[in-house]
């Protein structure tokens, strides 16, 4: 079964993509100030919050306390063998 292309489908394909296209910019200009009003409050909270800790630091532990915030892994071993040296004389 070979289906021929007719005019009237090609116009409603055009037509359909034509409204979805107008439809998405009149729905953008819609919510975009929502949108953009709510990640800015969004970004300022995460700015305030950084702001606030670096201005009040709370010590978590008392002076002259040693703290060691990053244990090193114990399973990674290092192989001393790297290769054969190989002894040369520049030539000028």
């Amino acid at each position: 079964m070979l289906q021929e292309a007719s005019l009237t489908g090609f116009l409603r394909t055009i037509l359909i993509i034509l409204l979805v296209y107008y439809g998405i910019k009149i729905l953008s200009r819609i919510f975009a100030p929502y949108l953009v009003r709510y990640m800015s409050k969004k970004m300022q909270e995460k700015f305030g919050g950084q702001f606030q800790q670096q201005q009040d630091p709370r010590p978590q532990h008392k002076e002259g306390e040693t703290v060691i915030d990053k244990v090193p892994n114990r399973d990674s071993s290092s192989n001393k063998k790297v290769g054969e040296y190989i002894d040369y004389e520049e030539i000028d």
